[in-house]
């Protein structure tokens, strides 16, 4: 297990206002009651449901080549998008390698049925607790942004399904700090997680569940 960063640069291009946009004049319980449905006000409404509006601007594709360049990804591997959104970073791949195979996986039904049209074919609902899929089906798992918003229990069930799936390579991204300024800040931002830890003990989760893929953190400065 190795940490790796992808996704930082991504991370840092959105500007956020901890206070003003999540907390001042906000009913934070509601919006996250509001959020947790990821419907069309957690991906398209307003700011503080969600993203306030996530649409495909290209910033997904240096993510995807890194990805492909660390793990030689290559045409007729078996790719898997755990809460794969509007399957954007999934489309970035489908560019990168014609005849890579793609597959997605998400909770909402608003994103899977707004994502890129190219990959609509390749996209299931469902939830990372119970994988529909065959035991070591895919040469990379992926899965970012996603199981921190699984409690501890179903959190577990999903790093060992990912672990049954991967025959190989796996990649996640949690949400996490290093400071106390960096916990209040995520305090402030998130609506959905229910899963946030400091590195050390994401680590030890991991390692307590068996998880053998690479991670890395967001972290809210």
């Amino acid at each position: 297990m190795a940490y790796i960063d992808f996704i930082e640069k991504v991370h840092k291009k959105t500007t956020r206002d901890y206070l003003g946009e999540r907390v001042i004049g906000v009913n934070k319980a509601e919006c996250a009651k509001i959020a947790k449905k990821f419907d069309i006000n957690y991906w398209d409404g307003d700011r503080k449901y969600g993203y306030g509006g996530f649409s495909y601007d290209g910033r997904w594709r240096p993510v995807a080549d890194q990805i492909i360049n660390h793990y030689n990804l290559k045409p007729g591997q078996k790719v898997l998008d755990i809460g794969c959104g509007k399957a954007y970073l999934l489309f970035e791949f489908s560019q990168s390698i014609p005849g890579i195979e793609l597959s997605g996986l998400d909770i909402s039904q608003y994103a899977l049925d707004n994502a890129k049209d190219e990959m609509r074919p390749f996209l299931r609902l469902g939830n990372a607790i119970e994988l529909p899929y065959k035991d070591k089906a895919f040469e990379l798992v992926l899965s970012i942004n996603t199981l921190h918003n699984l409690d501890l229990p179903d959190l577990e069930r999903s790093l060992k399904e990912i672990e049954r799936v991967g025959m190989g390579n796996k990649y996640i991204v949690v949400d996490s700090y290093r400071t106390e300024e960096e916990k209040v800040n995520l305090m402030y931002w998130q609506l959905t997680c229910e899963c946030f830890y400091s590195p050390r003990e994401w680590e030890w989760i991991f390692n307590r569940c068996g998880y053998s893929g690479d991670y890395s953190c967001i972290f809210y400065e």
